[in-house]
């Protein structure tokens, strides 16, 4: 049993701004058609109104948001978890200019240097939710067709 009141809203939307922000690894899950899940850890930046992931074109995952876009990603340990439900477009590095700098300054990770073909995808959230524990899933959703609630 929980003793840890839930936090409101406020202190939801805050404490998962902070983690979009500041965190630098997602788990990603895509899927390439019926019963073909596949999950990941890829870094990412968040740009303030998207997730910006790169891998390799032709991975699993590449494939997979080339094909169908919907993704789920998750943030966090399982008892501070945000989960993001979105949708992802392939971008290439040329259209991202200093965003590709940001992401490799962020992440330590630069995909344009590397010999293998690498793809950009931006991750436009559609919903997103984050609790800490049972007594925080009741106002769970903190974003949802895209708009941030509050």
């Amino acid at each position: 049993m929980t003793t840890v009141p839930p936090r409101g809203l406020e202190e939801r939307l805050s404490d998962t701004r902070k983690r979009l922000e500041n965190d630098i690894d997602v788990w990603v899950a895509s899927a390439g058609g019926p019963g073909t899940p596949y999950l990941v850890p890829l870094s990412f930046l968040w740009d303030g109104t998207a997730i910006l992931v790169s891998t390799p074109r032709d991975s699993v995952t590449g494939r997979n948001l080339l094909a169908d876009g919907r993704v789920r990603a998750a943030l966090g340990p399982t008892r501070d978890v945000v989960i993001v439900d979105g949708d992802a477009e392939a971008v290439d590095a040329a259209e991202l200019g200093v965003t590709a700098d940001a992401f490799a300054a962020k992440t330590g990770f630069d995909p344009r240097e590397l010999d293998q073909p690498y793809q950009y995808f931006r991750v436009r959230p559609r919903r997103i939710q984050a609790w800490r524990e049972a007594n925080e899933l009741p106002g769970r959703t903190l974003m949802k067709d895209g708009v941030w609630l509050g």
